[in-house]
């Protein structure tokens, strides 16, 4: 007797799931199937690369209005939010479609943007007014500012409980922290001169800064505010990336071409990975495997094994990339 094959003895509601996926893989935008993509603002070129995480090609690029720089991506992965330095807003992109939709009006100079971790609110770093602007992702308006106390704010990230916002005063030589419920800032920690990219350990505890005419990163206990490292890291370093682990950060170093791998638990750098020409802003897959890396004076973008701690590879995308969000 013969055996009954695979197909005929699958359950009939089941028979029909293949060519299901396949009208699915027809239809639905290629955004809500395929493997993360890295979003990789060109502020040179007015563009956003696309670039797929799994084999990383650059799959297509989008407006981004005339100077993108920060970026977010809302928590349904149909939305991306791009600071416009020039025109002084939110660009919010339709990922479905990568077309501009609307725009939000935010204040003279926006720079870094991050969204809350339940996916609510998107702020951004508003350098000529001192404050961090806070746009409703259900309204898609901006629904408050909050004033900081630095001078010209670059980045403002919310700590993964989302209960605080660190927000580095570029020309302050300081990192404001904000008390996000009470919309007021609750403290101001002295660091190195020029701080930059903040990054913080998925249990909270504690943050990393970069200071990039320091070149140190300096380690702020979340619950004192206190500093509990000082770490010597590469000429101007700048951008910051926590592994998901939490048992490393990446650190950019723009004037030496090369990320240090600093070990969280001895706030030691245990590694130099070298990289494209002035690494800038920089993001990890979901699973920590690869670091991807702006370099803005090589137009690509560097993308790192973090288990090897090698380069694998450099990526082209447009004229002088300034950062790495992926989703």
């Amino acid at each position: 007797m013969a055996k009954p094959s695979i197909r005929s003895s699958m359950p009939a509601a089941l028979a029909g799931i293949p060519a299901l996926l396949a009208v699915l893989a027809a239809v639905l935008p290629a955004p809500l199937l395929a493997a993360p993509f890295a979003y990789v603002p060109n502020e040179g070129s007015g563009t956003i690369s696309v670039i797929d995480t799994a084999n990383d090609q650059v799959v297509g690029d989008m407006p981004g209005g005339t100077k993108p720089r920060g970026l977010a991506v809302g928590a349904d992965g149909r939305r991306l939010y791009v600071s416009d330095q020039p025109n002084n807003s939110l660009q919010v992109l339709d990922l479905t479609t990568r077309k501009l939709g609307t725009a939000v009006s935010l204040g003279e100079s926006p720079e870094g943007v991050s969204i809350s971790p339940d996916g609510r609110w998107v702020v951004a770093a508003i350098e000529g007014k001192n404050e961090i602007a806070v746009t409703d992702t259900r309204t898609g308006k901006l629904a408050f500012a909050i004033p900081v106390h630095g001078k010209n704010p670059e980045h403002a990230v919310f700590s993964p409980n989302g209960r605080l916002l660190f927000v580095s005063a570029e020309e302050g030589d300081a990192v404001d922290i904000v008390d996000f419920a009470s919309r007021k800032q609750v403290a101001q920690v002295a660091v190195g001169a020029r701080p930059r990219g903040i990054g913080f350990l998925p249990d909270n505890s504690r943050a990393y800064v970069a200071t990039e005419n320091a070149n140190e990163v300096f380690v702020i206990d979340t619950k004192t505010y206190a500093i509990v490292a000082r770490i010597k890291a590469g000429l101007r370093a700048n951008g910051i990336a926590v592994h998901p682990g939490g048992g490393q950060v990446y650190v950019s170093n723009g004037g030496d071409a090369n990320v240090s791998v600093i070990d969280t638990a001895s706030n030691q750098v245990v590694a130099t990975i070298p990289v494209g020409q002035r690494p800038w802003n920089m993001a990890l897959t979901p699973d920590g495997k690869k670091l991807y890396v702006a370099n803005g004076r090589s137009n690509n973008v560097s993308v790192i094994d973090t288990a090897s701690r090698t380069k694998l590879r450099d990526i082209p995308v447009g004229k002088l990339p300034w950062g790495v969000v992926i989703k």
